[in-house]
């Protein structure tokens, strides 16, 4: 797009068709400076003003000082906004839509000049205005042309507030405008009528002086057709550094834009690089619709809609970190959006938000007026139910919402809720703002007998009805603990003192979970007040992280900031140069505990890269979330377990997979499917290897799934991407607290009798005390097993999912470590029946053995 005033101090777009970025070119750059014309003066001349100037200076340094010492000019800051108005006294036409046209520049240079008049018309903004430039035009509702603009401005520190104050006052102005349609023949034949008109400040990440490189593209949608637009070089090459780029989509009238984006593959942080979606032509930060980076998979469904024909998309770089960027494509939909509002009658029904499953439009209203059958009431649930908007509260919906019958609705809202009301009709309305979109909701309505409104279900004092198997679980799960009260305590559950009842595997986990600390009262054989150390002994709690080993085990120092160095034990974590130390979890924490940083090598693991057993009771896992993880198929025969990448040459997996299948020495037969997500559909991230060699651990045991792990070689080495990445191995110090949240992951069955996932699912589960765990599942349990799941059931790993991981991330150093191997349980997913899994803080030395991991000690 080319300059509109030639006296504008902020540059058009460059088109660069060909991908070659000029580097002199800035996204809005600060004006130039007026260069001074040198010419020569006599010696006699320059004396004479040499002597006046020295006077003036002097006189000026007094009066300051007499006037006010501590007066100092304050350093002016470039400020930019952007914004649209409507012209209403112009008709647009298809040449507005081409920037180098007559009728563009004509129309825009009209433009530039009157708002110049606009903001002489406020003092405050005339002192610091510098230019405008418009940098596209396009057709609203009734025919007229919507111009879009940026205006610069340099404002002391001082006046900044001031000065965002004033330019909302330009609104007025504008909306002024039109009520002075009668004198309109009294203005001079080039004055537009300007109405409508909207302003607000440019993310200052676009203004960014570092930014070299500005490229531009214009695409119109046409019927029936899908247009794509991706960023420089993608997806051979990185997107470039420093740059702005900017994508202006435009539809036919009475349509709007649909765009959605089929890759995603930015740096993590949005503060460096990220993707910003505009319901407008310029980037306006009262109608953003979503900012995007990092890695977003395809199974993540991005499709957004503009509220009227236009849309911009951008994309900031920075200086480090190019990714491969994106691909989106673009169409125009009709601007009616079908059941947006409307009757429902009926004894049932359903109705959702505008495009759902993709992300509603900004600035849209819909009401829903449901009535049931004389004598029956209303019944709603809402099975999937996401509005969040930056800025808003669940407690104030002020931005987008849903309201039922004077009652506002955002944020989430949990899937087993159903909300019951006391009449057969019903109000239901949504609401989005002009930024911000989200996915919506899915409702349901059902008529109800107000004598028996929850049939099958528990019944909450607050009138919502959950499933039956939620009461008296130790979870509140009306939110008003109506399904906790007057419990029966059953076998594996405790009672507070309260009267609340809890599992077992909540007692003494170091969570306050009856909430008069119950389960965390006695939990150690040493009194309040003092620690217990893994030895045995006790000693007071004071002398935790002094420096010394009060315990003789090194307890008392192992959860402190700086490790102490002891005797080697099997509580200590060994250093390469054969030190051992009192910390608990050194190894890739971030931090160096060991004098030779040991415990930090070889850490490049357990982070998803760029980011930046089946599974019963999970959800569908995204694509590159887990990029250790591993399919292991025999040939001919399909997926039978999964298996976890820990360099890129060896995979760990479950013995019993090798033995089972009867293919102990037989590698030849098996195929390693690597950065896989969907069985049977490989991408360009998969790679499939075969294997030279299987090392089964010596001792496995085939009766009591004793020693349950082994190891596979694969027959060459793998090189990592986003979607392949290994995890990391913990340190035989590494100890996950009962009730500790852990991740599996998988493609096994989805039920206990169901099928194979095809999708890679995952689950959330918790570590499970080894005394409960013994309880419940007998004495099979060995000091290589560890337990978890949730006692009340519905969330297991199950056939399929052997040996894939039960990875844990630490929360500070972001990283996950593989933890537990996939191994046994009885049945998936059954209440008080965890899942059983080989502890690999058991095996780390044979691991590092066989395989020349570098374990560190």
């Amino acid at each position: 797009m080319e300059v509109a005033e030639p006296e504008s101090g902020i540059e058009g777009s460059m088109k660069h068709p060909d991908h070659d970025l000029d580097p002199s070119v800035q996204f809005l750059p600060a004006s130039d400076e007026k260069k001074l014309e040198k010419r020569s003066l006599s010696l006699r001349t320059m004396l004479l003003i040499g002597l006046v100037v020295l006077a003036s200076v002097t006189t000026l340094i007094v009066t300051l000082l007499v006037c006010n010492f501590h007066l100092r000019t304050g350093e002016k800051i470039r400020k930019v906004f952007s914004g649209s108005m409507t012209i209403a006294s112009q008709r647009f036409t298809d040449s507005y839509e081409d920037s180098n046209s007559r009728q563009f520049k004509e129309l825009a240079s009209q433009v530039s000049k009157q708002m110049k008049d606009i903001y002489n018309n406020v003092p405050l903004l005339s002192r610091y205005y510098i230019s405008s430039t418009i940098q596209a035009f396009s057709e609203s509702s009734n025919d007229s042309v919507v111009a879009y603009y940026l205006s610069e401005f340099s404002v002391p520190e001082s006046q900044l507030s001031a000065v965002d104050e004033a330019i909302r006052s330009t609104e007025q102005i504008g909306a002024l405008r039109k009520s002075r349609r009668v004198n309109l023949e009294h203005k001079p034949t080039n004055t537009l009528l300007i109405y409508s008109m909207m302003s607000g400040a440019v993310d200052a990440r676009f203004i960014n002086s570092s930014l070299n490189s500005h490229y531009m593209e214009s695409h119109h949608s046409h019927p029936g057709k899908t247009g794509i637009i991706q960023s420089p070089g993608f997806p051979d090459t990185p997107y470039f550094p420093n740059m702005y780029t900017e994508w202006q989509l435009r539809a036919d009238p009475n349509h709007r834009v649909q765009l959605e984006f089929i890759a995603v593959d930015l740096e993590d942080d949005c503060r460096n690089d990220f993707i910003r979606v505009y319901d407008s032509l310029v980037p306006t930060e009262s109608q953003v619709i979503t900012e995007e980076c990092g890695n977003i998979t395809p199974n993540k469904k991005l499709v957004f809609l503009s509220s009227g024909n236009v849309m911009l998309v951008t994309l900031v770089t920075n200086e480090e970190k190019n990714f491969p960027g994106f691909r989106a494509q673009y169409s125009q939909v009709a601007a009616e959006i079908p059941g947006c509002g409307g009757k429902l009658t009926g004894m049932k029904g359903t109705f959702t938000s505008p495009g759902f499953s993709s992300h509603y439009p900004p600035q849209i209203q819909c009401v829903w007026d449901i009535e049931v059958s004389t004598g029956k009431q209303v019944m709603l649930n809402f099975s999937r139910f996401s509005m969040h908007e930056p800025g808003q509260s669940p407690k104030n919906c002020t931005k987008d919402y849903v309201e039922i019958n004077s009652n506002r609705m955002c944020g989430s809202q949990p899937t087993n809720k159903v909300h019951v009301f006391e009449s057969s009709k019903l109000t239901v309305k949504f609401f989005s703002d002009m930024s911000y979109v989200d996915e919506g909701f899915f409702a349901q309505f059902e008529a109800y007998d107000p004598h028996h409104f929850c049939p099958g279900r528990f019944q909450c004092d607050n009138r919502v009805c959950i499933d039956s198997k939620l009461q008296c679980d130790g979870y509140n799960d009306c939110e008003d603990m109506s399904d906790e009260k007057d419990c029966v305590c059953e076998e594996f559950y405790f009672r507070c003192k309260n009267g609340l009842c809890k599992p077992k595997h909540f007692f003494c986990d170091g969570v306050d979970d009856c909430g008069d600390n119950t389960d965390e009262e006695n939990c150690g054989h040493c009194e309040a007040g003092q620690v217990d150390c893994r030895n045995g002994r006790c000693v007071s709690e004071q002398k935790k992280c002094d420096g010394h080993n009060d315990c003789g085990d090194g307890t008392d120092e192992s959860e402190c900031a700086k490790a102490i160095v002891l005797s080697c034990s099997e509580f200590t974590f060994k250093c390469k140069n054969e030190e051992c130390i009192s910390k608990q979890n050194p190894r890739c924490d971030g931090e160096k505990d060991c004098d030779d940083g040991s415990d930090e090598a070889d850490c490049d693991c357990g982070t998803v890269p760029y980011k930046s057993s089946r599974i019963v009771g999970g959800e569908i896992a995204g694509e590159g979330e887990w990029p250790w993880q591993v399919s292991l198929h025999l040939k001919g025969e399909g997926h039978v377990c999964g298996a976890s990448i820990i360099s890129n040459s060896w995979i760990i997996t479950a013995a019993h997979c090798i033995h089972e299948t009867n293919r102990y020495s037989q590698a030849e037969q098996w195929e390693v499917y690597l950065g896989l997500h969907t069985q049977g559909e490989s991408n360009t991230w998969t790679v499939q290897k075969s294997v030279k060699q299987i090392i089964c651990h010596p001792a496995y045991n085939p009766v009591s799934f004793n020693h349950d792990i082994a190891l596979m070689k694969l027959d060459s080495s793998v090189i990592f991407n986003q979607y392949i990445w290994p995890i990391c191995l913990p340190s035989a110090t590494r100890v996950l607290p009962v009730g500790q949240s852990v991740w599996i992951s998988g493609w096994g069955k989805t039920r206990e009798h169901g099928n194979l996932a095809t999708v890679l699912h995952k689950a959330e589960v918790r570590i499970i005390n080894d005394t409960v765990c013994h309880q419940l599942m007998g004495d099979d349990i060995s000091p290589g097993m560890i337990c978890a799941g949730l006692l009340t059931g519905g969330v297991d790993a199950c056939q399929g999912d052997s040996g894939g991981p039960m990875s844990y991330m630490d929360p500070g150093s972001k990283r996950s470590f593989l933890v537990g191997v996939v191994s046994w349980g009885e049945g998936c997913g059954q209440r008080e029946k965890p899942g059983i899994y080989t502890r690999v803080t058991k095996y780390r030395n044979w691991i590092r053995e066989k395989t020349g991991h570098p374990l560190g000690s």
